[in-house]
């Protein structure tokens, strides 16, 4: 069965001057165009090529490899814009189509956007949409706390950062989360933080653990001791700063500094944080 919009292990069953052809199954033989076969291809050999559909609809292979394939999302830059819609660079020489009607917003040329590819269930054809929330899930299935997830930043709300999930679900970092720059379009390693009782998902940048307060309690006495037992930066610090020099978010840096004057090891004031001797 032939899995278009991906990659497929074929057998060569012909040579010809301007290509070689795959065994399709019931879809027939594939193309596979003369500028694309290497020297290792010869009749019988198994390939693992992208199958994706010509100016004419029909079945092609490639050994180009595309920035996605369907069900994966990606962030893509406009090439075109016609009548028909927006035409994305993904990587092959047939750009990837947005229809009007699969637009978030209307996509400007040379523009980039996150976008889910899917295959259209009336046209059959390989098809790009901003869109996500028609394409991907908002509730938590198959996830658990605490488990390391690939991230899309996707877009912004008031509350936070939005982000795509594994290429299948949508989440929110939000802002006391997101203790370094994110910016629309990056690709991060995050955390599933909560998931609500509504199903929604909550994501971190940081794993949590028990004893990682008290580790990062560590972290600044040691710091402190290097630096004659006072630092600036206090619970009212820049978050990027505090990212810097401790590689934690504002909130967890918050958390240790309270442990610490809780255990009277340290004194706190709106300047400066100094170590009990």
């Amino acid at each position: 069965m032939i899995a278009l919009g991906k990659y497929n292990r074929l057998t060569i069953v012909k040579l010809t001057e301007f290509g070689v052809f795959l065994d399709g199954g019931k879809f027939g033989n594939i193309l596979l165009p003369k500028r694309y076969v290497k020297e290792d291809m010869t009749l019988g050999s198994q390939h693992n090529l992208f199958i994706h559909l010509d100016s004419d609809d029909s079945l092609i292979a490639t050994t180009l490899i595309p920035k996605a394939q369907v069900g994966e999302c990606a962030y893509l830059q406009v090439k075109d814009i016609n009548a028909t819609g927006a035409f994305l660079d993904w990587g092959l020489a047939k750009d990837l189509l947005v229809p009007y009607g699969e637009q978030q917003q209307p996509m400007q040329l040379g523009e980039f956007y996150v976008v889910c590819i899917y295959l259209d269930a009336y046209s059959g054809r390989i098809t790009a949409s901003s869109r996500l929330n028609r394409h991907l899930e908002e509730r938590a299935s198959g996830f658990t706390v605490q488990q390391s997830v690939n991230l899309l930043i996707c877009g912004q709300s008031e509350m936070g950062y939005k982000a795509v999930i594994e290429h299948t679900h949508l989440g929110l970092i939000f802002r006391d989360e997101a203790f370094k720059p994110l910016k629309y379009g990056d690709r991060v390693q995050g955390f599933i933080k909560y998931i609500r009782e509504d199903k929604k998902i909550d994501l971190s940048l940081q794993k949590k653990s028990g004893d990682a307060k008290s580790d990062l309690a560590e972290k600044i006495i040691q710091f402190l001791q290097q630096h004659n037992g006072v630092t600036h930066l206090t619970d009212k610090s820049d978050p990027n700063e505090i990212y810097k020099t401790f590689n934690v978010s504002k909130g967890n840096y918050k958390n240790a500094l309270s442990l610490l004057y809780k255990q009277r090891r340290i004194l706190i004031t709106t300047e400066r944080i100094t170590l009990v001797e």
